[in-house]
């Protein structure tokens, strides 16, 4: 679920809250638009974290892949490397068992995690070469 849908989640019962309780349509305005301005200031803070979350993220990924040990600066993609083989092996039944639902899960997450953190190195490198 995005942001924007938990914050819709939250503010639709109060918008409809407003819309029965007040009597004039000034009234009415008035509210919509405070809640409207407390909507925008949330959602302002939840990007925040999560640009910061992000970042973060990035940074841990950045220092392990300059880190000094080979396996601190290879381990993420030597896990992604076995998280492909039992892909391939599950997809040919060639396991004796079923990669589980949670299995998936992690699988998207640590990729979605590398392909950020690859990113992320990229980006660092190129604004930090000189042109």
């Amino acid at each position: 679920m995005g942001v924007l849908d938990f914050l819709s989640g939250i503010v639709k019962p109060i918008t409809d809250l407003i819309d029965n309780l007040t009597t004039t349509d000034e009234e009415r305005g008035k509210l919509q638009n405070e809640l409207t301005k407390i909507e925008n200031e949330f959602l302002g803070k939840a990007l925040e974290y999560e640009s910061k979350l992000l970042d973060a993220q990035g940074r841990v990924v950045e220092a392990e892949a300059k880190g000094q040990s080979w396996l601190q600066r290879n381990w993420r993609p030597i896990t992604m490397l076995t998280f492909l083989i039992l892909v391939v092996c599950d997809s040919f039944g060639w396991l004796a068992f079923r990669l589980s639902n949670e299995a998936w899960t992690l699988l998207q997450i640590g990729l979605g995690g590398y392909v950020v953190g690859r990113t992320g190195e990229k980006i660092v490198e190129k604004i930090r070469s000189p042109s």
